[in-house]
């Protein structure tokens, strides 16, 4: 099977909306976080445990995946569910996200103020720039690989045949992720390419799996509903919502309504890469289904825990004195059993078992809060 998604309840209040997403690796109900297993691992956890924080999804990254250990060593091992032992639902994005980030998110520094400082000088992305360490042209990108320096070419032919080998329920057409400072013409010319390749990737996939197109256009409203109307109007499964939202948040909210509003309604939307617990209320209801973000693995492994007080640096000496749970409020396992004096030890002795039950923490805290926003959703309040 492909998928199958049931929009169960429609906000009278937003366009937030409750859904069942139907794959052959079981159902995720909607919205829901996506978390994030680029290597076919969630960094420090085992499957298992993943699933122990209510984890319903993961997505996995097609490039790194290509890199080591190479798709064939996947597909041989029975496809990348049985390689990592995940029984539940799974996504590949396509690659594109690695054009922006190894190529003018490593010339220009990925930090938002760094891209703040160089958007204040005036510096911009122009049409036809290249950056330093790939080559975009009309067929595809090179990449240089990090392993041994060769040459690494990835178009949407390619992108498709190794997510079919890798064989994740969900796989993403390959697009440009464009940089923030790209300006207009420099946007408008690579969102030419997206819809270009959007079509090859629908021609070229062989697999029942579902593929979903990318909406790019970075900040420019006419481009961002140009996208939408082009790629709602192809044959996709479902859509993703790629590319920069600038840093305010409500005007975050307005540039996903632009596109929602254009996608075809009874399919699922995708946003990638945005997730902070401050968002996640605006972008469900701004329409978004499933969204995928780094930051509850990300920040568990530098020592920050999220919690009902707020985010919490556990590597400060003062937790050393605090023999209580990280949130008195949460029954995740690691709450049950262990306390804050002693995972700020672990911090500080470099084990990593701190880490370790951090991004268990943090991942339990993140899908509860999803879930209830979706409780809320079902009662009428959102």
């Amino acid at each position: 099977m492909s998928i199958n998604f049931k929009i169960l309840k429609k906000s009278n209040k937003s366009r937030a909306r409750l859904g069942l997403l139907e794959t052959e690796h079981g159902v995720v109900e909607t919205p829901c976080f996506v978390a994030v297993a680029t290597q076919a691992v969630v960094k420090t956890l085992e499957s298992k445990e993943v699933e122990e924080t209510k984890s319903q999804i993961l997505i996995s990254n097609t490039y790194h995946l290509h890199l080591k250990p190479g798709e064939k060593i996947v597909e041989k091992a029975g496809k990348i569910h049985k390689f990592m032992n995940w029984n539940r639902p799974l996504m590949t994005d396509s690659g594109g996200y690695q054009v922006f980030s190894l190529g003018f998110g490593m010339d220009y520094g990925l930090g938002s103020k760094i891209l703040k400082e160089n958007s204040a000088k005036g510096e911009a992305i122009r049409e036809n720039t290249q950056p330093q360490q790939l080559k975009i042209n009309d067929d595809g990108v090179t990449f240089r690989s990090p392993l041994n320096g060769d040459e690494l070419f990835i178009g949407p032919k390619e992108s498709i045949r190794i997510q079919e080998r890798i064989g994740a329920d969900i796989i993403f057409a390959f697009d440009e992720c464009t940089p923030p400072l790209a300006d207009y013409d420099y946007v408008k010319k690579s969102l030419e390419k997206t819809h270009r390749w959007a079509k090859i990737c629908l021609k070229t996939k062989k697999s029942d799996q579902a593929l979903y197109g990318i909406v790019q256009g970075s900040k420019f409203k006419d481009l961002r509903i140009e996208s939408a109307k082009f790629i709602g109007g192809l044959d996709f499964d479902g859509f993703g919502i790629g590319g920069e939202f600038g840093d305010d948040k409500k005007e975050m909210g307005k540039m996903i309504e632009w596109v929602v509003d254009e996608l075809p309604e009874k399919k699922p939307r995708h946003l990638l890469g945005v997730g902070y617990l401050e968002d996640m209320e605006l972008v469900i209801k701004s329409g978004v289904d499933t969204f995928d973000c780094t930051v509850p693995t990300h920040y568990a492994r530098r020592g920050i825990a999220f919690t009902s007080e707020g985010e919490l640096n556990l590597k400060q000496t003062k937790f050393l004195n605090k023999n209580e749970p990280l949130d008195k409020g949460c029954v995740c396992n690691v709450c049950l059993n262990y306390k804050k004096d002693y995972i700020c030890h672990l911090l500080k002795a470099g084990e990593i078992t701190g880490m370790k039950l951090l991004t268990f923490h943090n991942l339990h805290y993140f899908n509860t809060f999803v879930e209830e926003i979706r409780n809320k959703i079902k009662r009428g309040e959102i």
